[in-house]
């Protein structure tokens, strides 16, 4: 006689555990993006003349200036010192969460990536 409903072989058990798993799952990526967002990354330019820090919500929390590297009649100088510390400091923030979700996700590289359906 053909079975009524469901999956053959169990399926409904496996579908329940992937549930679970991806439940489990979102709430750990929860917690780390709110551990990630209360972190702080600094990056400094020039030797160290100019340091950037930057939230992990990739919000600008204090800029620190050497008085040797504030030069009126070098004013770009200054601007590109401060760019690049920046740039370095938010390309940590990035190189972070990716480790934070690689370890999450087991290193599957995107949506849907190696999983079993």
């Amino acid at each position: 006689m053909a079975r009524r409903g469901g999956f053959p072989g169990g399926m409904p058990g496996n579908m329940n555990n992937l549930m679970k798993q991806a439940q489990k799952m979102q709430k750990q990526m929860e917690e780390s993006q709110k551990a990630l967002e209360e972190k702080e990354f600094t990056a400094a330019a020039g030797g160290g003349a100019v340091e950037v820090t930057i939230s992990g919500k990739r919000e600008v929390t204090k800029v620190t200036l050497k008085e040797e590297v504030v030069d009126p009649d070098d004013i770009e100088m200054l601007e590109d010192l401060i760019m690049a510390a920046t740039n370095e400091a938010l390309r940590k923030v990035d190189e972070e969460s990716g480790a934070v979700m690689s370890k999450l996700t087991g290193g599957l590289g995107g949506l849907g990536g190696g999983l079993p359906f």
